[in-house]
């Protein structure tokens, strides 16, 4: 919900200070209405069914993978396409992937939401309905802001919301926010972010070279200068950096990039993230000999390295697959 308009709304009717924290802590619990909101007086809950809608995103569409992983296709009141996911662990985790604007201006090569049209940053409220939606269904413990969009270019409303969360189910400690390296937003977040909010970083290459042909970001804040900054992160918090890297087949899966890599990274400080890639449409993914072999470089580096079980491939809801393509193929615009 609109949570600045419920705030007005309230006061503009002269309701009690706490009201606005009794709605919400409804909401975050996962009521689906505010008719099921039996704390407030029945004449407030008819009143703001009409006066703050329950959600600023209408939901279109919602597809469920084999193993359980649920896609959900959002519009925004101004008819902007957002997609956000829910992940079923085996273990019992329930991990969100949100979004932080609707496209993404970045345009990496490997990733279907940068070849989206860009439309806009969402709000806080916007970011918080994509959570909000899924807890209506089950409790949620794990959120990662991973979806579309670059979240430092964002970073106002994504930490608004990050903040929010803890209400809705998931600790800071069980938040990760990602980038790309967008330099400015960065630097905020870890000069400014007192939360044990975790950062996760997509570097994808080893070398400036590479990864400005992957992405181009990298022509404007080079991977040394992002690197600094995830320095500097673990140096005030103590909590390593996430590092994701998409393998990609003949591209930067080979040996001798898996030693560079090891050489770049401090295992001190960074844990890698292998990503099996997920067909978009412009690379080839890596075998599985070739991440093994890959992931081998980093074990012998004391480099810590996982590979990422990938989730919710064929309804097109694993990472970088996001791209709000309709059941025709069309993109929405």
């Amino acid at each position: 919900m609109d949570r600045v308009l419920l705030q007005r709304r309230l006061e503009e009717r002269g309701e009690p200070a706490y009201r606005a924290g009794q709605v919400w802590a409804g909401a975050a619990r996962g009521v689906t209405g505010y008719s099921e909101m039996t704390n407030l007086p029945g004449q407030l809950r008819g009143d703001l069914e009409y006066e703050v809608p329950f959600s600023t995103l209408d939901l279109e569409r919602e597809a469920t993978a084999r193993d359980g992983t649920v896609k959900a296709l959002f519009r925004t009141g101004d008819g902007h396409p957002v997609e956000a996911v829910l992940m079923r662990y085996r273990d019992g985790r329930r991990s969100l992937c949100l979004s932080s604007q609707s496209g993404c201006p970045l345009t990496c090569t490997f990733c279907a939401t940068g070849q989206m049209r860009f439309g806009r940053n969402l709000t806080a409220s916007e970011v918080l309905d994509q959570a909000l939606h899924f807890r209506r269904a089950e409790p949620i413990d794990h959120a990662v802001f991973m979806g579309m969009g670059e979240p430092m270019l964002n970073l106002d409303s994504v930490l608004e919301a990050a903040r929010a969360l803890p209400d809705v189910g998931v600790t800071w400690r069980r938040t990760t926010v990602s980038t790309v390296g967008w330099l400015p937003g960065l630097r905020r977040f870890v000069d400014e972010v007192e939360e044990p909010i975790r950062l996760a970083f997509s570097l994808h290459a080893p070398t400036d070279e590479l990864r400005s042909e992957l992405m181009p970001v990298n022509d404007r804040y080079p991977l040394a200068d992002v690197l600094v900054q995830c320095e500097r992160y673990f140096a005030l918090r103590r909590r390593k950096v996430f590092v994701e890297y998409v393998m990609l087949r003949g591209v930067n899966d080979r040996v001798e990039q898996a030693r560079a890599l090891a050489s770049l990274l401090d295992p001190k400080v960074f844990k890698v993230n292998l990503i099996p890639y997920n067909p978009t449409g412009f690379y080839e993914g890596s075998t599985r000999k070739a991440i093994a072999a890959f992931k081998e470089v980093l074990d012998r580096a004391r480099l810590p390295a996982t590979v990422r079980l990938t989730r919710g491939r064929d309804i097109e809801a694993a990472c970088g697959q996001l791209a709000a393509i309709g059941p025709d193929g069309a993109r929405p615009s």
